[in-house]
């Protein structure tokens, strides 16, 4: 062990306070790692990370290794973290330890039914019919490429949930747990852990020392190692570990996400060697969804730290352009190599563009090479890279630089110091908060994802049937395990914990708590609905109430507001049912609500304190008093507002903004506007 680690270690187990710590564990890495380090120039890493570290809300735990040197950083490196879908590499291990030991075979189809589709990150669940049926391997490519949440269940079901955590355990990783299958925590085999953690469980240790294993051909073999590299360095999250890199940089990797825990593990493939590193957050404060989200920023600057403090002396800048490239590359130069020998060849062997240099992309090159009458290696170097010319990329080509740098562009007429003002979002509408009518509105017809905006229509329904009988709002509500299983964001509440109705509709309305929007729609749908009971029976009634508000765009088919297919609306009907909801008193009052304090009380008789905060931010300025944010990568940042001024009132409504901050930014410009259009004697 590091004297760094053992170090740090001694302290956050001694009596010392964690700020203590980390301050004695930051000046002594910095003494140690300068002195011995040997590619250490410039800035200490350790102080810079631990920099990083302390400036950010949330729980984090980082560990950091060059798997050539064995230099090292660790911080809070061996405490159990949540892995939302980075425990779908573990899984993929397991997967190809079954194909090894001859359990199961790569080429081996699997179908995909009804039952199995589920939402969430993915394309087989919206872009495939059940019935399809493909390989064993690419369904494990879709798992890690595209985190597809449908295929990975797919993976679970061919090796069993058991074989992961097994597998882990013998590799010295026995925090690494699979605990479920995706969206179905009921299959948990270890449900504690799944009440913790959720879908899986790991510390940065233990990540560090798979990929260290993976990158040095000891998972399960050399052969494996090289597949399952190849699937990582596929990865199409190019956010987090990835996004501030020198362009070009090669990394093999495997993110996760959900509302309050984001992580990144991976290998960078710098100039001056392989970097693991893996950064876990939870507990995080912001829980935004974008590239901009605190945690995904703070995955993004350690892998930069890591990379410019082993790469300082490098006169390279990016392992972007190999001087030979050759069976088992893989990525977005691989696909360009094979577009461009499909377009070169003078008998074109019409090889596949998947990104993947395997023996027909080498068949392809020799091709080639006897045609230029260069040596037939099979293996791209200067001469072959030569011969090719410029490479075809995806997409539309592009000219030359001598014609691109020719080219004169148009500038636009300059902004006119009139008209609507410049924002952000792909839809807005302002309605009068006092009649409901639709003042001004762009795209505001346009179905689109709408996600926790959704909460206002399942809030409006309960606070509507207890304006008519207000005893229910006393009734008490038994969190069921649907309930509590929900992604996303959450109200805190555990499965059998019990809280009264007029409790519970805080937890959907200020933190936007998705098992609670499940829980109000478990206990109210069967008096809701018309012909359907239970859940059923409230998405009912969310799409029969809607269609009597007049909302004619679009429909729902959850409570909440998690991607689905079906579940969109507009900009005009979300203002149309914030008018409605905004009439009712009790609904307003919660909705302007800037924290509540609520005890729950546990199946055993225990009582625990939650705290909920609202997330609109909006609500710290005086005038302001609603009405509903949202966030979904589909739906992007969203957020319906009321406010008051004199005598008047206005509802804005933004949809799909470019971020959390964005979403304020254009609704406050949008009242601004809309107000000084009203003194204007406009519209």
């Amino acid at each position: 062990m590091e004297l760094s680690t053992k170090f740090f270690l001694y302290c956050r187990h001694a009596s010392y306070s964690l700020m203590s710590a980390r301050f004695l564990f930051a000046v002594v890495a910095t003494l140690y790692l300068s002195c011995l380090s040997p590619v250490a120039h410039g800035d200490d890493l350790a102080e810079q990370l631990t920099s990083l570290i302390d400036a950010h809300e949330g729980d984090v735990s980082v560990a950091v290794k060059h798997l050539e040197t064995g230099e090292s950083f660790e911080y809070r490196a061996d405490v159990a973290m949540p892995t939302a879908s980075l425990i779908k590499f573990p899984l993929m291990v397991a997967a190809y330890q079954a194909v090894e030991s001859g359990q199961l075979q790569l080429a081996q189809n699997v179908t995909l039914r009804k039952e199995d589709k589920v939402p969430g990150s993915g394309i087989l669940t919206p872009m495939f019919s059940e019935g399809t049926q493909f390989s064993l391997r690419d369904a494990i490519h879709l798992m890690m490429v595209y985190s597809d949440n449908t295929a990975t269940n797919l993976v679970i079901d061919q090796v069993g949930l058991p074989a992961t955590a097994s597998l882990m355990e013998s590799l010295g990783c026995k925090e690494t747990k699979l605990h479920s299958k995706v969206f179905q925590r009921e299959t948990s085999i270890f449900p504690e852990r799944s009440k913790q953690f959720g879908l899986g469980s790991t510390t940065a240790r233990e990540m560090v020392h798979l990929l260290g294993l993976l990158h040095a051909g000891e998972l399960v073999s050399k052969d494996a190692c090289q597949k399952m590299l190849a699937h990582m360095q596929a990865c199409d999250d190019r956010g987090k570990l990835v996004s501030l890199l020198p362009a070009g940089t090669k990394v093999a990797h495997k993110g996760g996400a959900v509302s309050a825990s984001r992580c990144d593990s991976g290998i960078i493939f710098s100039p001056n060697g392989p970097l693991a590193v893996s950064v876990l957050t939870t507990n995080n404060e912001d829980r935004s969804w974008g590239d901009e989200n605190a945690a995904h920023l703070l995955c993004a600057n350690i892998a930069k730290a890591v990379y410019d403090h082993f790469n300082s002396d490098s006169d390279t800048q990016a392992a972007d352009v190999p001087q030979k490239m050759k069976v088992g590359a893989s990525g977005k130069l691989v696909e360009a190599l094979q577009r461009t020998l499909n377009a070169r060849m003078q008998q074109s062997m019409d090889i596949g563009v998947d990104g993947d240099f395997g023996s027909q992309t080498e068949r392809a090159v020799m091709a080639f090479q006897r045609e230029r009458k260069l040596p037939e290696t099979g293996e791209v170097g200067p001469e072959t890279w030569a011969a090719l010319g410029t490479l075809i990329l995806e997409g539309p080509a592009i000219d030359e630089p001598a014609v691109i740098n020719a080219m004169k562009i148009e500038k636009q007429p300059a902004d006119d110091l009139t008209g609507e003002p410049f924002v952000t979002c792909k839809a807005w509408a302002i309605g009068d908060g006092k009649t409901g009518k639709l003042l001004w509105g762009y795209e505001e017809e346009t179905a689109r994802d709408i996600a926790s905006t959704t909460k206002m229509l399942t809030g409006f329904l309960v606070t509507s049937l207890a304006e008519k009988q207000p005893e229910v709002l006393d009734e008490v509500v038994v969190f069921s395990e649907r309930a509590d299983q929900t992604l996303g964001s959450t109200a805190g509440v555990n499965a059998g914990e019990k809280l009264p109705v007029k409790e519970l509709l805080f937890g959907l309305l200020l933190p936007s708590g998705n098992d609670a929007s499940v829980a109000l729609a478990e206990q109210f749908g069967t008096r809701l609905g018309k012909t359907k009971e239970g859940y059923d029976g409230f998405i009912e009634a969310m799409n029969l109430t809607a269609k009597e508000l007049g909302m004619n765009v679009g429909g729902f088919v959850n409570p909440h507001g998690l991607p689905a297919e079906g579940h969109q609306s507009c900009a005009r009907d979300l203002m149309t049912l914030a008018y409605h909801a905004m009439q009712q008193p009790l609904f307003r009052e919660y909705v302007n609500t800037p924290q509540r304090g609520c005890k729950v009380i546990g199946p055993e008789g225990y009582s625990r304190n939650l705290l909920w905060k609202n997330t609109n931010r909006l609500l710290q300025i005086e005038g302001y008093d609603g009405v509903k944010t949202g966030t979904t990568n589909a739906a992007g940042s969203c957020l319906v507002s009321h406010r008051s001024r004199g005598d008047h009132s206005l509802i804005v409504v933004v949809l799909g903004a470019t971020s959390t901050d964005a979403r304020y930014v254009d609704t406050r410009n949008l009242f601004r506007w809309a107000w000084n259009q009203l003194e204007a004697g406009q519209p």
